[in-house]
């Protein structure tokens, strides 16, 4: 063999060496991609988010290796759902994740036959986002919360822990879906107890603010607040102002008393979020969502916040301290 042709061969088999690499990553197929909605923030949502991608980690998906979160936070600002599904229907999501009754009708108005993964706090059967919740038949499934399926033990406590009141103001955002049944179930349980329900209502921190203008005017026994994806992001805000005005406030979830809230009765929201995780898994290893059926909250859990309730000068009565989930010193 010639020297020339020598040199030609090597080289070619040196270019071509060099070209298998990129050839072979170019025909690797990208990584399947989770769209990622929701009504809430990142910063007062950062512990859900852990939640939802601990639950990714046990159906073997792992953020930035295997899988690709592409996140999209409306701020509380609902109207923005819209343009920001938009956004993530464009990246063609292999499964979109939504969290909030909201979040979750938009992405099924706009998302086509993309499955989605929802966590919310209303029943999916009578928002019509499932045939039923054993059998979901379509291509949503999640968890549901039942939030408000616990409205009336929620003034129980409240009641139970001020044992004098006659007077409680409901704080509801008025542009949230499940206010109407909040405000349903309010005023039944409220009367049964013996209890006058004064509504106010926010959907603004400026609102809320004003809201807590008229505690301060009216002087109600104690404060019930909506579960909402808004209150929740707001809770500093509400918290303090509760601590402020001196009034006994009950919350949905337990990220309340853990900045301060007197106390709270519900699900363990975070572990509703890891279970959504779990299942966004499940679609994207193949499993469909009609075949998934839709995970109830089987535990609710009463925190206290001791201190505040010194604070405030309320005595915890035994019975209370003994049925909590956690005391909060």
């Amino acid at each position: 063999m010639k020297r020339r042709e020598f040199i030609t061969l090597i080289g070619g088999a040196a270019a071509a060496a060099l070209a298998w690499p990129r050839a072979a990553r170019a025909q690797q197929p990208a990584m399947p991609v989770i769209g990622f909605l929701s009504s809430g923030s990142a910063d007062a949502f950062a512990h859900r988010v852990r939640a939802f991608h601990q639950g990714l980690k046990e159906a073997g998906y792992v953020d930035g290796e295997n899988v690709t979160t592409l996140y999209r936070w409306a701020e509380g600002q609902n109207d923005r759902l819209p343009a920001l599904t938009d956004q993530l229907i464009r990246r063609q999501p292999a499964v979109i994740a939504a969290f909030g009754s909201i979040a979750t009708l938009t992405a099924k108005n706009a998302a086509g036959a993309v499955p989605i993964v929802f966590a919310l706090d209303e029943d999916p059967v009578r928002l019509g986002l499932v045939a039923s919740l054993s059998r979901p038949g379509g291509n949503l499934t999640g968890t549901n919360f039942f939030a408000n399926e616990v409205v009336p033990k929620r003034l129980e406590l409240l009641r139970d822990l001020v044992p004098a009141a006659k007077r409680i103001a409901v704080l509801v955002n008025p542009t949230y879906p499940a206010t109407e049944t909040t405000l349903r179930d309010a005023g039944p349980a409220a009367h049964a107890m013996g209890l006058q329900v004064d509504v106010l209502k926010a959907s603004t921190s400026d609102e809320i603010n004003a809201a807590f203008a008229t505690v301060a005017r009216e002087r109600p026994d104690g404060l019930f607040v909506g579960g909402d994806p808004f209150f929740s992001i707001r809770r500093i805000q509400l918290v303090n102002l509760a601590s402020r005005h001196g009034i006994p406030a009950t919350f949905s979830s337990r990220e309340f008393p853990e900045v301060g809230a007197l106390m709270s009765y519900g699900t363990n929201i975070a572990d509703g979020w890891r279970q959504a995780g779990v299942y966004a898994g499940r679609i994207l290893r193949g499993a469909r969502p009609a075949d998934l059926p839709v995970v109830q909250a089987a535990r609710f859990e009463l925190v206290i916040n001791a201190q505040t309730a010194r604070m405030l000068a309320l005595t915890v009565p035994d019975k209370l301290l003994v049925a909590a989930d956690e005391v909060i010193e």
